[in-house]
């Protein structure tokens, strides 16, 4: 069997999707099912318009929380501290025995510190001396 490798800018997102599929029956024949269920905290305003949230699943115990957003105009009100709440109460709820999140920015890091997220790794000397830190939380 002739194998062909190529680099390329990226896939169509069908060519994603086989990928995808066969790395998640590959995982659930070598781990097991993961409980995968999505969660989510919008944050509408008065109009009802998305302005922002927090986005993430469980599974195989622990919330991963993808993405937090607050509008700049609406940040130091406690927003993000209630998601988080939010979240973790649900997480827990679904059996989970914790939390983790991975961020580039340095207030948001100093908010998960607050929240009782306790720093995991990090890798730094991302472009422009940026870098990026994982926590954990665990319930």
């Amino acid at each position: 069997m002739d194998i062909e490798l190529k680099l390329i800018e990226g896939v169509t997102p069908e060519d994603e999707e086989i990928i995808l599929d066969r790395l998640r029956e590959y995982n659930v024949a070598t781990f097991g099912r993961s409980d995968r269920r999505e969660l989510a905290v919008p944050l509408y305003d008065p109009d009802g318009k998305l302005v922002g949230g927090l986005t993430g699943y469980t599974g195989r115990g622990w919330l991963y929380i993808s993405m937090l957003y607050i509008p700049e105009e609406l940040r130091g009100r406690g927003l993000a501290g209630r998601m988080l709440e939010m979240a973790e109460a649900e997480a827990h709820a679904r059996g989970c025995v914790g939390a983790y999140i991975d961020t580039m920015n340095p207030q948001a890091l100093k908010l998960y510190r607050k929240q009782g997220y306790s720093e995991i790794g990090s890798l730094k000397g991302l472009t422009g001396g940026h870098s990026v830190t994982w926590l954990e939380k665990r319930f």
